[in-house]
């Protein structure tokens, strides 16, 4: 079987699983894992940062980040594809009590001139724009990823206007492959940086806020409130620190083998049109009369497992 559903299905390598064996552990809760505080230690110096926090999963180093950032009633400003918007359950809410302002970009991509219009002023019946959220790569917008020269004007507004600045980083190294950039360039230009390890990195769980120390002692009473505290966490930490020193440049054959992909869609006489393939990330139209359903079960059938995109 070929799955190509997502870049989480993948599993440890023979060497990962033999680092995650061997791995020293202890009460993470109490910061007493030594692998846990290895790979925290590890993810902050390589984005210049002072601290790191580990996490279950990016869903929640996002959700913590935006926790921090702002206060009930305020607002994050986002890309409409945005993962915090569309594939978070409405957590921003949930967890915060705040709102979501959208912004309509290139394929979940914004401008910092849209950032600078979206921002409100203070009344007492709008919320208070707070925080900017950036995807990089954006799942939804096809594994699109914006360059620093792209990030840094976004910066610039956000410090002028007294936003915090937020990187929804699950797939930065697939960016970063691409663009030759540095992690301490990225590291430079965001108040906090969420960066996924079981993506395609190919660790089996986990994802890591990265941030200021002042930050991230916050964030890690955020994370213990939201049942995320775990004990010997060394294990899963482990494979982090596996995939980071030996999986991160392997991430531009995924992107070549998704460009290859996409190329020879684009020539079949059922696709109707292939979004720019840009990374790791191939979505297509079909022709009638295939539909989804039919397509996935005619690929089924030949061992091949792709996924349906739903919703705008």
């Amino acid at each position: 079987m070929i799955n190509l559903i997502s870049d989480t299905v993948t599993k440890p390598t023979p060497g990962m699983l033999q680092a995650m064996l061997q791995a020293e552990v202890g009460d993470d809760v109490f910061g007493q894992d030594p692998t846990v505080n290895a790979l925290e230690a590890k993810a902050a110096t390589m984005f210049g940062k002072e601290a790191a926090l580990f996490c279950p999963s990016g869903t929640m180093t996002n959700q913590i980040a935006i926790k921090v950032h702002t206060q009930p009633l305020d607002e994050v400003i986002c890309d409409e594809y945005s993962h915090i918007y569309q594939y978070e359950v409405g957590g921003y809410a949930f967890n915060s009590g705040i709102g979501v302002n959208l912004i309509k970009g290139t394929n979940g991509k914004i401008t910092a001139e849209q950032v600078a219009a979206a921002i409100k002023p203070v009344y007492d019946w709008l919320p208070i724009s707070k925080l900017v959220v950036l995807e990089n790569t954006c799942n939804k917008g096809g594994g699109s990823f914006y360059t620093l020269d792209e990030i840094r004007p976004i910066q610039q507004v956000c410090q002028e206007r007294g936003l915090a600045l937020h990187l929804d980083g699950a797939r930065i190294f697939n960016a970063l492959v691409e663009t030759g950039e540095s992690t301490r360039a990225v590291g430079e230009v965001f108040d906090s940086i969420s960066i996924c390890l079981s993506k395609g990195l190919g660790a089996p769980v986990g994802s890591l806020l990265i941030g200021s120390k002042v930050f991230i002692r916050q964030a890690r009473r955020v994370r213990k409130a939201m049942g995320g505290g775990m004990r010997q966490a060394g294990f899963l930490a482990a494979a982090g620190i596996y995939a980071l020193d030996h999986q991160v440049s392997r991430l531009k054959e995924d992107n070549d083998r998704a460009k290859r992909l996409g190329e020879v869609l684009s020539r079949q006489p059922y696709v109707d049109n292939v979004r720019p393939v840009q990374s790791n990330i191939v979505i297509f139209d079909l022709k009638a009369p295939w539909t989804a359903e039919s397509y996935l079960a005619h690929l089924a059938e030949r061992g091949i497992r792709i996924t349906q995109r739903r919703g705008r």
